[in-house]
């Protein structure tokens, strides 16, 4: 039987404009090998795998007269080739010209009239190698009935598992009549539903008017009751084009710099991410002065007993940072960090990274999708931008035999937000994939240039530092 969207998924539409499009996006890329990966072998490899997410295999169709929340059915013109595509960048293809390429990509919404992802094959990279570009739409991945196509897509080891291809036959899609009957039922049943529908056509009409008006993001902000947050050079209104731009880091670095000041690997990044803030901040000529601190909003894995979310018991909460920008030293911004962080890692439902990591069929694209539905639940409370951070496997990963060497998240731009910052750690490395608005923010660039600056600034602080001793620095190999 066919299933209604739950209000929150409404309200993820709801929110959707062309400036702002919902969907989360990942950037892989791979070193073939002898593995002959090709277009026609993802093809392959999703036709195999794709039955473990039926969702991608479905469709939004509304209620008439919007009596009733839309609903999830099969595409009876599903087209693996359509969502499937092939490109190419001039060869030898570098990382400036691949990240230009996503940014054109994750700039353009998805169509809501078939399955609401599409995947790019990338040729042409310099030395062999190839970039796998997914984008899905964050009503797709909810981590309890679907998760991120990306995570049955990766293997352990070169030889693909065995999968027998399915023979999926579509359902019949329900008529206008069966529509309508299945609304006045879900009335009857559940009023509840009524008030969600009629509150999300009611936020579909303000937005309409709202961004006809000439100041439509101070009104949908009223309406919406939305706590305001200091101005800041990250928070205007949005276009409709992206820049991305991404940073590969060595994870043992920020190890050592943990083994010196205590804290966790995920502490050190935050405040490697609140240095590199505050030097493109300095190289714009903001006053440091009256911008003290950025309000970040930090997803972060929690343990629910009652929600078997992903399959692995865990659920990802809010959880609300101030990055100290206007702090001069870079040992005191990481305290500063660590404290803020300390009382979510000292709750009993905190989940460790090595937990995490360590988990079969554990993806993190999965868990980003989850944070990027987190951070706009939580838009109404106020904040600068998003930082997604999942600790990912430490072992290499392949995908029809080809072993991905490097994973960057591409995670969405909130309304009024030009900034998103997302992190992996994955087999040894550390891999910052930011967002931001084209017109916005034209020197992002210089944003990623201060990213290794501030992660040397604070390896100087390591070697300058004598070692604490072996006792406080005991703590587990994975501990995040």
């Amino acid at each position: 039987m066919a299933e209604r969207l739950r209000p929150r998924d409404l309200a993820l539409l709801a929110e959707e404009s062309p400036s702002a499009p919902m969907h989360n996006a990942t950037v892989e890329i791979f070193d073939p090998g002898d593995s002959g990966l090709d277009h026609q072998m993802l093809v392959d490899l999703i036709g195999d795998r794709i039955a473990f997410v039926p969702r991608y295999r479905q469709r939004i169709v509304p209620v008439p007269g919007r009596l009733a929340n839309p609903m999830w059915v099969d595409d009876p013109d599903f087209d693996l080739a359509y969502h499937v595509r092939r490109s190419a960048l001039p060869r030898p293809g570098n990382l400036d010209q691949l990240r230009d390429l996503v940014a054109r990509i994750i700039s353009r919404p998805l169509d809501r009239h078939r399955p609401l992802w599409e995947v790019y094959l990338v040729e042409g990279l310099e030395g062999g190698r190839m970039a796998l570009l997914a984008k899905s739409h964050q009503i797709l991945v909810d981590g309890v009935e679907t998760v991120d196509l990306g995570q049955v897509l990766l293997d352990t080891s070169p030889e693909p598992k065995s999968l027998m291809h399915d023979d999926w036959i579509p359902r019949r899609e329900p008529s206008s009549t069966a529509l309508l009957a299945g609304a006045v039922s879900d009335a009857v049943s559940d009023p509840v539903t009524v008030l969600h529908t009629v509150q999300s056509n009611v936020d579909s009409a303000l937005r309409a008017v709202g961004g006809a008006a000439h100041q439509a993001g101070s009104t949908l902000n009223a309406l919406a009751n939305r706590r305001p947050v200091a101005e800041s050079p990250i928070t205007r209104p949005l276009s409709q084009q992206r820049r991305f731009v991404a940073v590969q880091t060595d994870l043992a670095t920020y190890r050592r710099i943990r083994d010196t000041h205590g804290g966790t690997v995920n502490d050190v990044i935050l405040a490697t991410v609140t240095g590199a803030l505050r030097g493109w901040l300095m190289t714009r000529a903001e006053s440091m002065g009256g911008l003290r601190h950025l309000k970040a909003m930090v997803p972060m894995s929690v343990i629910d007993d009652e929600l078997e979310a992903t399959s692995l018991g865990t659920q990802v909460a809010p959880h609300f940072v101030d990055l100290p920008v206007g702090e001069v030293s870079p040992v005191v911004r990481l305290h500063q960090v660590s404290y803020s962080l300390k009382a979510h890692s000292q709750t009993d439902r905190a989940v460790s990274a090595s937990r995490l990591a360590g988990i079969s069929g554990f993806a993190p694209t999965t868990f980003h999708a989850l944070g990027s539905r987190v951070a706009a639940a939580e838009l109404r409370r106020g904040f600068h931008l998003s930082v997604t951070n999942v600790p990912g496997p430490q072992f290499p990963l392949y995908a029809a035999g080809a072993r991905m060497t490097e994973t960057y998240p591409a995670p969405p731009l909130l309304p009024g937000h030009a900034l998103a910052i997302g992190v992996t750690s994955y087999d040894g490395s550390v891999f910052y994939g930011i967002t931001a608005d084209r017109d916005a923010l034209p020197d992002v660039d210089v944003l990623a240039q201060c990213l290794t600056e501030a992660l040397d600034e604070l390896v100087d602080t390591v070697t300058t530092r004598p070692r604490a001793p072996r006792g406080r620095r005991k703590r587990k190999k994975a501990d995040r």
